[in-house]
């Protein structure tokens, strides 16, 4: 089962490589391993360049994040990292009982290919619907408990366990 994430990429703040201005801005956006859509470059040269595209995807239940990379064209014609995002799905989704459908805004500092955040700002919008995800699972939690005397029932306590902190006895100094 698949959820619909539509993510517009709106624009990028102070993006620069070897503190020079980018041309040719796009942004890579990686929702899972193998599946990756880009933009058109940017019109704009400098360091504020403006996309305003939108991408969708079929995003898996299962993911827990995506990628989003922005890579400008060199003189030799290859793209070059600028810098990269890690986004949790949980902040495109937004909290639980958030309308499906719902618009969000986001803002994210860029760390550059050794994992330094860089000055570099990409922002985005993301709107999401299908089935939200469930509560990851569930598992049933055992008794907890110390079995008392003779009787060998276990008292349970809801999960929670409650410590108390016993102090080394000392030898009396009489």
């Amino acid at each position: 089962m698949k959820r619909a994430l539509e993510i517009t990429l709106i624009s990028g703040e102070n993006l620069r490589l070897n503190k020079k201005p980018v041309k040719n801005a796009v942004v890579a956006v990686r929702v899972e391993a193998g599946h990756e859509c880009s933009t058109k470059p940017a019109p704009d040269k400098g360091t504020n360049p403006q996309w305003n595209e939108k991408l969708a995807f079929d995003l898996p239940l299962h993911a827990g994040f995506i990628t989003l990379e922005v890579k400008c064209r060199s003189s030799s014609g290859s793209y070059k990292l600028v810098g990269g995002a890690t986004v949790p799905v949980s902040d495109l989704a937004g909290e639980p009982g958030t309308p499906e459908g719902h618009v969000h805004f986001l803002s994210y500092r860029l760390r550059d290919s050794n994992g330094v955040q860089t000055d570099g700002i990409i922002n985005i919008s993301a709107k999401m619907s299908g089935p939200a995800p469930a509560h990851k699972y569930e598992v049933p939690r055992p008794p907890i408990g110390v079995p008392v005397g003779h009787q060998r029932k276990m008292m349970v306590a809801g999960g929670l366990v409650i410590g108390v902190p016993v102090r080394y006895a000392q030898p009396c100094r009489c």
